[in-house]
């Protein structure tokens, strides 16, 4: 049988809190392994079994294309957490989160279940909405803005018992795509449908389409209001590089600054004119279509391509070209003084001595085990996804953004 590979990241509440030494169980129902968690919360990589890749490459319902697994977490004084269905690809890296309560012992006990994605699932009928090509009734915001949160409701709109989760803007991309389609299809595919997802989402903040109808929420979990969102479901590598890369990009019409609706469906048993075709975008990518080509194919030729703004944790944007080893000025001195913080809870990263702003050996050791922690490839160059995630991190570890040059 084919491999796929399986990372577990350990924390207490929030990933400000990384947990050393906890026992992670890792079992498909037969078989189970132990292993223990590093310093920065994380469990070695371990190879798992998984169905060949082909499974993912064809719309088919005989055979699941991904294996599932259990796995329990736990560590003296703190409670237990069990993850019910990580799925593991041939050829992907998963990386699951798991979060442990103060509570200890059973009374800290949580589960957790992680549904398949609904590209496995028979697709769910959307609610269909009518894509309006000018912003008329409502509430609406007066620029287009990447948000630091996304309120998730983890129901259908009406439900008033269902819980509403925090997401941060990126990790709630991640998830959508990851419950939504297969990490093993083509690059510029998944960057099409993640531009998909950014902007509905993002059409959904600018509108305030809930807030503006007495909800709590920015949206809903259930594919058939919106896209499907899965609590603390595991990501994958492949989806995850990608959103780091784009997820400030989305559609929009010239002339017109807010973000298109963009609809979408699995394009096998739920299809719709005007609307990408899960299915249909994996093809396109087949034949070497690029993601602006893909998205055009299904929304009309003249959508291109926006930038939102950021509200940043770091006092200033990603300066729009990558630092690495000579760079200098106050961007560096910004993320070694945001590294260095970062380190009081991520003690693996190396000590930036003198964070002087200029970019050193030092600094680009520290850059590196910085991405090896949190699943970035490992260059050494903070591009813009490396910006942000120092930034995300920084955020957490930190009650308040001043003192950066303490």
């Amino acid at each position: 049988m084919t491999k796929g590979n399986l990372i577990v990241n350990v924390y207490v509440n929030n990933i400000a809190t990384p947990i050393k030494g906890a026992t992670v169980n890792i079992s498909d129902g037969i078989n189970s392994i132990n292993l223990n968690t590093n310093e920065s919360g994380q469990t070695n990589v371990i190879e798992l079994d998984a169905p060949d890749i082909k499974y993912t490459l064809e719309p088919q319902n005989e055979v699941r294309p991904f294996n599932v697994y259990n796995i329990t977490v736990y560590k003296e004084g703190l409670g237990i957490t069990t993850i019910i269905g990580t799925q593991i690809y041939a050829g992907i890296l998963s990386i699951q989160d798991v979060f442990l309560s103060t509570t200890p012992g059973e009374a800290g006990r949580q589960t957790i279940v992680i549904t398949p994605p609904t590209i496995w699932e028979n697709s769910i009928p959307k609610m269909e909405e009518k894509v309006k090509t000018t912003i008329e009734d409502g509430k609406v915001l007066p620029r287009v803005i990447i948000p630091e949160y996304i309120i998730v409701h983890d129901g259908i709109p009406t439900d008033n018992h269902a819980p509403n989760y925090y997401v941060s803007f990126p990790d709630y991309i991640k998830n959508v795509a990851c419950s939504e389609i297969y990490p093993t299809w083509p690059e510029e595919t998944l960057k099409a449908n993640v531009h998909a997802i950014v902007s509905f989402t993002l059409n959904r903040v600018y509108t305030e389409w809930y807030f503006s109808k007495g909800y709590n929420f920015t949206i809903t979990s259930s594919p058939s209001y919106d896209q499907k969102y899965t609590y603390n479901r595991n990501i994958f590598d492949t989806i995850s590089n990608i959103v780091d890369e784009i997820f400030i990009k989305y559609l929009k019409f010239p002339g017109r600054s807010f973000p298109f609706f963009a609809q979408y469906s699995d394009g096998i048993n739920v299809v719709r004119e005007g609307w990408l075709s899960q299915w249909g975008s994996k093809t396109l990518g087949d034949q070497g279509y690029n993601a602006l080509q893909i998205v055009r194919h299904y929304y009309g030729e003249t959508i291109e391509l926006a930038e939102a703004e950021i509200v940043p944790g770091l006092p200033t944007s990603f300066p729009g070209y990558n630092l690495t080893i000579g760079a200098c000025g106050e961007e560096v001195q910004l993320m070694q003084n945001a590294l260095n913080k970062i380190r009081g809870s991520y003690p693996a990263l190396p000590l930036i001595p003198n964070a002087n702003g200029i970019f050193d050996t030092n600094t680009e050791e520290a850059v590196k085990k910085f991405q090896s922690v949190f699943s970035l490839p490992v260059t050494g160059i903070v591009n813009f996804a490396t910006w942000y995630r120092i930034s995300a991190i920084f955020v957490a570890v930190s009650d308040m953004l001043k003192g950066i040059f303490e």
